[in-house]
């Protein structure tokens, strides 16, 4: 007890010398700039004023100064909501962006870009407030019969985001020249051309700022378990609101302003925990500086290689890649960091012959579509059934990209439920654990760097930067701890995501092509395609199969694992690896979109299938079912556009999972 103490203040001296690093390098590239911008033997004037007659002191004034204080108001709002989220839910992926809230502002801002521009003469920040309140409360719908448990209220924002990034991905897909600037700026840029942003932001954070204070000690009693909490008084529903509440106010203000940095939401708290604040007061006082700093020293980073490269980058994608590395770091530095409770190890399953008749309602299911699929399709004069000769003709055609769709989610459904009973975590999947996005990663990587990039390099740059984010993850990893290994996931996810996104930015027509794999084309699909991928699934379908014994012994914990003769390290290991082959495998036929990972598993146990075997089995079905009704949307609903597979997944997928969300009953 007695190093206790001690060891608190070791890490609150951790936490100011990090702050006061963090503030003195973009203190001093701040200052860099500044000193370009004037002359010698200027006087303080020149920085807030300005001298009309000089150019340079003019953009001072009302370009850079300006942007240095939204930046700083940004990373602190951002920060300070991204605390409220994760203290009021109890967990550390918790932030704007994981609840759906910036997903939801950013597809009200395409929505009123495209059919009700009249209403940015109101302000942008009335249209993301409405997109971001309705995701809120889409999500607050989905969760209130659980009396916001933190796990349904972070599941359900998940799908909600998830729906809400497909609808402006199809939107950006179908309206490239109108919501090609809305892009870039959704993006997260900062540029400012004077003080009307700064004014804006002020009262709101200091508004927040005081209603985080009076909430300090309700959001304390939250970290406790929900009855103890209701026991000393509080109203958890009611506080637990309040704070989503507070936390959506301050983030679509920042959507509204600047566009989306989420990254900030999610590491400010983190690092700020990490770092030794542990009460609920302290964390939110941390990761408002936290949030402020990160974000002051990567606009400052970005706008010094804008001025070396002549380059226009996007500071809310270039904030990943500070920031997570960083929160990478600190997690190899950290034991553990407390996630949400495992799943309960033992569940009550359904009798084996319900669980069957269900498995093979399903494959029937399964069989009709891919027939419907194949004969079934649009041309100049609308519906069209294919039979006879010009059945032969177009089964080359619509066969193979069937056939590749169903390999596809066969193996994301198999990640994703390798994954959520590994970590007892329903927000687990392979696209949440960063094994998506590092084929997306080594993908772009390719077609940026090389001339000439055909299907067998697309296939290979795609498998290398999978397999790069697996062994990165592994190597972090190293005490089997899931909650860190998701961490780092999604760490990993979000950098490979912004390097995308840098490179999109860019305005190279390279772009688009990667856009439209990265929604999960079907397009190039042949016939060796579509048989090497039915192989593949098969293969390690039925090479998990031998893993059945250790997937039900797992879930019980460390200590009865190794009494039942097995070993927890290297049985987590070889989960995880099996669990990255797969999304790995089904990312270079979709690309990483889709979604289905995260959705088929849900899916599964909704129906009962509980067991390992019948989870498994039904989590593939569901996934296959899932991916070529996409597929045959994507080719037919929009004739002649069509839709890319994985984006129609989700489409299809997010809708699905979230009826059956709002069905739960309370436990």
């Amino acid at each position: 007890m007695s190093k206790t103490p001690m060891v608190e203040t070791a890490r609150h001296r951790g936490a100011t010398v990090l702050t006061a690093s963090l503030l003195v390098a973009a203190g001093a590239l701040s200052w860099w700039h500044i000193a370009g911008y004037l002359p010698a033997g200027f006087g303080l004037d020149a920085l807030w004023a300005g001298n009309p007659a000089d150019t340079a002191q003019m953009l001072l004034a009302y370009s850079f100064l300006p942007r240095l204080v939204v930046s700083l108001l940004c990373g602190a709002t951002l920060g300070l909501a991204g605390a409220l989220c994760q203290l009021s839910l109890r967990n550390p992926i918790a932030s704007p962006t994981t609840l759906g809230i910036e997903a939801g502002a950013s597809l009200a801002l395409s929505v009123a870009m495209l059919w009700a521009p009249w209403l940015f003469a109101f302000g942008r920040v009335w249209s993301a407030l409405a997109g971001g309140a309705l995701a809120a409360a889409g999500v607050l719908a989905l969760s209130w019969r659980r009396g916001l448990a933190p796990i349904s209220v972070i599941l359900a924002g998940l799908v909600t985001g998830l729906f809400c990034a497909a609808l402006t991905a199809m939107l950006t897909l179908f309206k490239t020249e109108y919501l090609a600037g809305l892009f870039i700026w959704g993006s997260g840029s900062l540029s400012q051309q004077g003080w009307t942003v700064t004014v804006k932001l002020v009262p709101v954070l200091l508004a927040a700022a005081l209603a985080a204070g009076m909430l300090a000690r309700p959001l304390a009693l939250l970290g406790l378990d929900d009855a103890k909490a209701r026991s000393l008084g509080l109203s958890v529903a009611t506080a637990r609101l309040s704070a989503l509440a507070l936390a959506v106010v301050l983030s679509v203000n920042v959507v509204s302003a600047v566009g989306v940095i989420g990254f900030i939401s999610l590491a400010a708290p983190v690092l700020a925990r990490a770092l030794g604040a542990r009460r609920a007061g302290h964390q939110l006082a941390w990761s408002t500086v936290f949030g402020a700093g990160l974000l002051w020293l990567v606009d400052q980073a970005v706008q010094s290689a804008d001025a070396l490269s002549g380059l226009s980058l996007p500071t809310g994608a270039v904030t990943a890649l500070l920031g997570a590395p960083l929160l990478i770091v600190l997690l190899v530095r950290q034991r553990s960091v407390p996630l949400v409770p495992p799943a309960a190890a033992v569940e009550k399953a359904p009798p084996s012959t319900t669980t069957t008749s269900r498995l093979i309602a399903v494959a029937v299911l399964l069989l009709i579509l891919l027939a419907l699929s194949t004969v079934i399709g649009r041309d100049g004069n609308g519906w069209h059934l294919s039979l006879g000769q010009e059945l032969d003709r177009v089964v080359a055609l619509r066969l193979p990209r069937a056939i590749a769709a169903l390999a596809a989610g066969v193996m994301l459904g198999l990640a994703g439920c390798l994954l959520q009973r590994l970590t007892g975590n329903p927000m687990a999947g392979p696209e949440v654990m960063g094994v998506s996005a590092g084929a997306a990663f080594g993908l772009a990587i390719a077609l940026f760097s090389l001339s000439t990039v055909g299907r067998g390099m697309q296939l290979l740059a795609a498998a290398i930067g999978a397999f790069a984010a697996l062994a990165a993850i592994l190597a972090l990893d190293r005490k089997a701890s899931p909650d860190r290994a998701l961490i780092a996931g999604i760490a990993f996810g979000a950098m490979f995501d912004a390097v995308i996104n840098v490179l999109m930015a860019g305005g190279d027509p390279r772009a688009m092509l990667l856009l439209n794999w990265m929604m999960g084309s079907t397009y190039a699909v042949d016939t060796t395609a579509a048989l090497v991928s039915i192989a593949t699934a098969l293969l390690l379908f039925g090479g998990l199969l031998l893993t059945v014994r250790m997937l039900t012994i797992l879930p019980l914990g460390r200590g009865m694992s190794s009494a039942l003769g097995l070993n927890p390290g290297h049985s987590h290991v070889l989960t995880l690896a099996l669990s990255a082959l797969l999304a790995a495998a089904a990312t270079l036929i979709v690309g990483p979109l889709s979604f289905v990972g995260l959705m088929a598993p849900h899916l599964a146990r909704r129906l009962g299938m509980r067991r390992v075997t019948a989870e498994l089995a039904g989590a593939a079905l569901i996934g296959a079912l899932v991916m070529v009704a996409a597929d045959w949307f994507g080719r037919t609903i929009v004739f002649p556009r069509q839709i890319p597979a994985g984006l129609a997944a989700s489409l299809i997928g997010c809708p699905s999972l979230i009826w059956l969300l709002a069905r739960r009953s309370p436990s």
